[in-house]
């Protein structure tokens, strides 16, 4: 169910679809975890973000290539995506693990400049680059432009 995704897109609170919705929070949490839903609380969902009963159901949100949040994407985040991936479907997999990785080396290098000035440089730069990962990754939820890969059929999927 893309309950999780469609609501992150509409940049909406779990509280906040809980009360536009009628529905309690701990039922949208239930949902979200992949619990199974009455017919009439996807009702209450669906009216609340505005789509059809049978798009909550769906597995994985389905998106093409010229995709309208990649369109309505501002240019200037388009050439952030673009330069900090080397590509111009980034995936949040790709990002996550940037981040990880930077944060890890960062701590590393920052306990390794008690001995040495420039590891700790070093540190503090990886420390940037994960802030940086960080918050393409909360850019990235806000336009709902993560691409997973590529299927056969030439349609791309987010997750």
């Amino acid at each position: 169910m893309i309950l999780k995704e469609l609501r992150i897109s509409h940049h909406l609170s779990q509280e906040q679809l809980a009360q536009m919705s009628g529905l309690n929070v701990r039922t949208i949490q239930r949902i979200e975890s992949g619990k199974n839903a009455s017919l009439e609380s996807l009702k209450c969902l669906a009216a609340a973000l505005e789509v059809d009963v049978s798009t909550l159901n769906q597995e994985k949100f389905i998106m093409d290539k010229r995709s309208d949040n990649w369109k309505a994407l501002p240019f200037i985040l388009k050439c952030w995506f673009v330069f900090n991936f080397l590509q111009t479907r980034p995936s949040r997999q790709s990002a996550t693990r940037i981040e990880v990785a930077g944060h890890i080396s960062g701590f590393i290098f920052c306990c390794l400049g008690l001995a040495n000035e420039a590891a700790l440089v070093g540190g503090l730069f990886m420390l940037s680059t994960a802030y940086l990962f960080h918050c393409l990754k909360y850019q990235g939820d806000k336009y709902g432009i993560w691409y997973e890969n590529e299927p056969a059929n030439g349609s791309l999927q987010r997750k």
